[in-house]
């Protein structure tokens, strides 16, 4: 499946970087006039070039970002997971856990600190097959979708590709999610149910069979594929956005590291978002995961539009740096195995002349 991406991402200019390798070390841009007969015509990297690591769109490529994807989702989730903590038990339990700030005390002085860290486990092996599927399978889809749409289409329609594309991958994503998932939340949940991963998968599998771990996964579809649409359709127009209108310079002149600070920036805007559109989602599966015999539906309708909303705070400031940071890693993996990073997307000459743009 790669091996046939990989013709499909070099011939489409939207997704492919403008500049190819080439054997030899060598790259070059190609010209319009240029046919397969002709010679083709080579230039040197300029000094501010590197040459990348593989073709965009080959199988080390998309090897290479779902590695990027668990190294920024498992880490940064894991880091994250006092905070999850405190926010998961303000939506099963508002009454003892007031709000945030109440909410650490009260674990705290009921657990100690080490009880900040329960869930861990399952956080860091969920989130890492999560970042996986996600980051590396919505390359795939931008790149099967970029090219049934056509250079123009995936232009003129380039939000709609990225809502679509990542919808596609969160969707396996989360099948991979939902089993630590369960697990976290009964850890985190649930007073002495279970401390570690250990305990609680074989405690659930004896409980509920392999039910236990899938009766999530609707509710995490619910929660997460709008949280990833919005994650990264708003990143990846944030970014154009930052560029066009905020950068005072072109980004093939910025330095990798300015690029990296544009990137964060866009991440932590994006993350807001997220959190907003997927918070509802988020409280239905906390409580679900919770509770025996309840259906995502009847506990919906039990907590109301009220109850939905609770630790958003919380999920606000844990979601806007999750997602920053998990985008500014992900990217310097990137670029420290030198993978291709194509620009933000450009006008293709043939629209400008159809829109009469050009002289």
């Amino acid at each position: 499946m790669f091996s046939s991406l990989a013709p499909l991402a070099r011939a489409n200019p939207f997704h492919a970087p403008h500049l190819q390798l080439v054997q030899d070390g060598v790259r070059r841009r190609p010209e319009q006039s240029e046919t397969t007969s002709t010679p083709r015509r080579l230039a040197a990297a300029s000094p501010a070039e590197e040459q990348y690591s593989c073709a965009y769109g080959s199988g080390r490529f998309f090897m290479l970002c779902g590695l990027g994807g668990i190294i920024s989702c498992g880490t940064t989730h894991t880091g994250l997971v006092p905070l999850d903590l405190v926010k998961c038990r303000i939506q099963v339990d508002p009454q003892k856990y007031k709000n945030i700030f109440n909410g650490f005390s009260v674990t705290i002085k009921e657990d100690g600190v080490r009880g900040l860290a329960k869930g861990w486990a399952p956080t860091f092996f969920g989130y890492s097959m999560q970042g996986l599927c996600k980051f590396g399978f919505y390359e795939v889809f931008k790149i099967l979708y970029g090219n049934l749409l056509g250079e123009e289409n995936a232009y003129l329609w380039r939000t709609s590709l990225y809502l679509a594309a990542s919808a596609s991958a969160e969707f396996f994503a989360d099948i991979a999610l939902a089993p630590m998932e369960a697990a976290k939340v009964r850890i985190q949940t649930q007073p002495g149910y279970a401390n570690t991963l250990r305990q609680a998968a074989p405690k659930m599998y004896a409980e509920e069979g392999l039910w236990a771990f899938y009766k999530g996964v609707a509710p995490l579809w619910m929660r997460q594929i709008p949280y990833t649409m919005m994650k990264f359709a708003c990143f990846e127009r944030t970014v154009e956005a930052l560029y066009k209108y905020v950068v005072p310079k072109p980004r093939s002149e910025c330095s990798k590291a300015e690029q990296l600070v544009v990137t964060f920036i866009a991440g932590y805007i994006a993350g807001v978002f997220c959190a907003i559109v997927s918070h509802p989602a988020d409280s239905v599966v906390s409580v679900l995961n919770k509770e025996k015999g309840s259906s995502a539906s009847q506990v919906l309708v039990r907590l109301g539009f009220k109850g939905v909303w609770k630790g958003l705070f919380a999920r606000i400031i844990m979601i806007g740096t999750l997602t920053a940071l998990q985008w500014f890693i992900y990217d310097s993996v990137k670029v420290y195995f030198k993978l291709p990073r194509p620009p933000p997307p450009e006008m293709p000459e043939s629209l400008k002349k159809k829109l009469g743009l050009t002289e």
